[in-house]
C-alpha cells in the first residue's frame, strides 16, 4: 500500500487553540472577524463560535477515525503478505530438501 501516515498528515488533524479573549465576543477575538454575527458579539456570536468549535472537533474525530481505519487496512495487508512469504519460504525449503535428498542418492550410486 502506498498510503502512509506521515507526521505532516497528522499535523493537519491536530489543532492548536490560541485565543485572545472569549470566543464570539466580537471583532478581533479568536483570530479575527468571522462574519457579521460574530463581529457583533453577544449570545449569537458565542453560539456561532461554539458551533464552529464543535464542527472542527467532529471533523478532527472523523479524520482520526479515517486514519485508524487506513492503518488497520495496511496492517491487515502486511500480515497477509507475511503469511504468503512464510508459505513461499516453506515451499522453497521443501524443494531444497528434495534436491539435497536426490543429490545424496545420486552420490551414493556413484560410490557403489
Amino acid at each position: 500500500m502506498a498510503l502512509r501516515v506521515t507526521p505532516a498528515a497528522f499535523a493537519r488533524v491536530s489543532t492548536k487553540v490560541m485565543q485572545l479573549g472569549e470566543l464570539g465576543a466580537g471583532m478581533g477575538k479568536s483570530g479575527g472577524g468571522g462574519g457579521s454575527i460574530r463581529d457583533a458579539g453577544g449570545a449569537f456570536g458565542k453560539l456561532e463560535a461554539a458551533r464552529e468549535g464543535e464542527y472542527f472537533h467532529k471533523l478532527q474525530i472523523r479524520q482520526i477515525d479515517d486514519m485508524r481505519k487506513q492503518i488497520r487496512k495496511e496492517l491487515q495487508f502486511s500480515e497477509a503478505e507475511i503469511t504468503k512469504q512464510r508459505q513461499n519460504l516453506q515451499r522453497t525449503r521443501e524443494r531444497l530438501a528434495e534436491l539435497d535428498k536426490l543429490a545424496r542418492e545420486a552420490s551414493e550410486r556413484i560410490i557403489e
